[in-house]
């Protein structure tokens, strides 16, 4: 007696699909699993066992065989089995279920019989709506991450035994209504409002360039000055997130297992801000299970490290690569995986270790070996990475109370969202996606600048030895104030104001 489902596994952040095979013969009794699982996998045959016979099942007493197709590939976590539960019973009837053909099962059995949602549903169903799945059957805690799939039909079970009588036909499930994208990003709101951030013009400046051209960005400056406050406001004036960004963003949170229970599809920019203790792993990804790091779940958005000097100098290191490249390589015995890493870098630290050198109020208590230790901490390689770079001083009580209304989030992201869509255009057909994207070839061809602002970057660069990495970067961010401006041409005060905001290389780091 044989049956064949269809299930799904994880590799990395990508889902693949498994056929499970099950065979049930004459023999010794018992109950094996084969087709490279993993530990995980092989324990659940007690789980399974009880699910069946607690749901009212019988369990056959005979010889039983699964076999998880692809054999080479090697088959993580509890995804399979609700396919491993269906495939036995449906191996003692197989005409009873008519509804197998073209389903896609994934669960985590309870003893009891119960279905628990499992990490990576929507990059298992996006797998298997590409190899022309047409229904997929799943716990009812992962439904609300294929609201917005389409093209397929999802119905959200509770229990084994709701499965197996939707599979027979005894008592069908209703499909899961399919919910617009549009629709479900329009209820999100911004979590932290710019016009509560009193004063710091420059910065203010800074973080909207950093949106709008997609670069990094670091804050020197005193405690208390609001560089915490500024980053956690960036992600409200990034443009909203696509439909196709939503998809990326929630598969890398979903497999990492960082999705809420019985959350939806991410409509909002993901704001990731690590403690500065934590490890190389849980920035950069990998582990003894690999798993995405912090810098794969700020994906399409944020990372922000705080205090940057006392982070780890291998870590900040390694930040280089993803940063550059946009993806990640964590590379295994058992395998390889690619996370993707497409995320801008804020940072923020004090200019010294007691934090008040350069203040207009408080004396500065370290010795000068002191500050210049403090900031060899940041390798010239990481900072030419970082194309804007602005310093902050603490906010008076007069600016506090009697200064002008500030612009709100909403005002400052239809502006952003201005200059990306010229950039969109622009680079349509292209490999880039923004101006901080660009290669050195892309700078040649769309950063053309005007003579004089030609010139003016030229002596910059014999004034303040600028290296040729941050003089391409300069450039890239004076592309973004251009199309923040609305010109197609890179004048002379769009390279005066690039200069100014990256003006920190020979101030603090010479």
């Amino acid at each position: 007696m044989l049956a064949r489902v269809i299930s799904s596994g994880l590799e990395g952040v990508n889902g693949f699909l498994v056929d499970v095979e099950a065979c049930i013969q004459n023999g010794m009794i018992g109950f094996d699993v084969v087709g490279l699982p993993s530990i995980a996998v092989k324990e659940s045959r007690d789980r399974i066992r009880a699910a069946i016979t607690n749901s009212g099942f019988p369990w056959p007493m005979k010889k039983l065989t699964v076999n998880l197709a692809p054999a080479d590939v090697r088959k993580e976590g509890t995804s399979l089995e609700l396919a491993i539960a269906v495939s036995l019973l449906a191996a003692q009837n197989a005409g009873a279920f008519a509804g197998l053909a073209g389903t896609l099962l994934l669960g985590e059995l309870t003893l009891h019989g119960e279905l628990l949602p499992v990490r990576g549903a929507l990059s298992m169903a996006l797998a298997a709506r590409t190899a022309g799945v047409t229904d997929i059957l799943l716990p009812t805690g992962n439904a609300r991450e294929l609201e917005c799939l389409g093209d397929v039909r999802v119905f959200p079970a509770e229990t084994l035994r709701q499965a197996v009588e939707h599979l027979t036909g005894e008592t069908p499930l209703t499909a899961q209504a399919q919910v617009p994208y549009g629709e479900l990003r329009s209820g999100s709101l911004p979590e932290h409002d710019l016009r509560h951030v009193k004063g710091q013009r420059i910065a203010r400046k800074a973080l909207e360039v950093a949106a709008a051209g997609g670069h990094n960005l670091l804050m020197v400056g005193v405690p208390g000055s609001g560089k915490t406050m500024l980053a956690r406001c960036l992600p409200g004036i990034l443009p909203p997130l696509s439909y196709e960004e939503a998809l990326e963003t929630t598969c890398i949170h979903s497999a990492a297992g960082e999705l809420p229970r019985e959350s939806g599809l991410m409509t909002q920019r993901p704001f990731r801000a690590p403690h500065h203790n934590a490890s190389l792993p849980s920035i950069i990804g990998g582990g003894t299970k690999a798993r995405p790091g912090e810098v794969s779940l700020a994906h399409n958005g944020v990372l922000f490290l705080d205090e940057l000097p006392e982070y780890q100098r291998q870590t900040l290191e390694a930040l280089r690569q993803p940063l550059e490249d946009g993806y990640v390589n964590v590379t295994r015995v058992s395998g390889q995986a690619r996370y993707q890493s497409r995320c801008m870098l804020v940072a923020g630290m004090n200019p010294c270790p007691c934090g008040n050198h350069g203040s207009k109020t408080k004396a500065c208590r370290c010795k000068p070996y002191e500050i210049q230790r403090y900031l060899a901490r940041i390798s010239g390689p990481l900072l030419d990475r970082i194309d804007l770079q602005v310093e902050m001083d603490a906010v008076t009580l007069e600016e506090i109370e009697n200064g002008e209304p500030e612009e709100d989030t909403q005002t400052v992201q239809r502006r952003v969202t201005a200059a990306r869509a010229r950039q969109l255009e622009r680079y349509r057909g292209e490999r880039y996606f923004c101006n901080a994207n660009l290669t050195q070839e892309g700078v040649e061809t769309y950063c053309a600048m005007t003579a004089d602002a030609g010139a003016l970057l030229h002596r910059a660069v014999e004034q303040f030895h600028i290296s040729m990495r941050a003089y391409g970067r300069i450039r890239k961010v004076a592309r973004t104030l251009a199309d923040l401006a609305g010109r197609d041409a890179i004048q002379r005060q769009d390279v005066a104001q690039a200069i100014q905001l990256r003006n920190l290389d020979g101030q603090y780091w010479r």
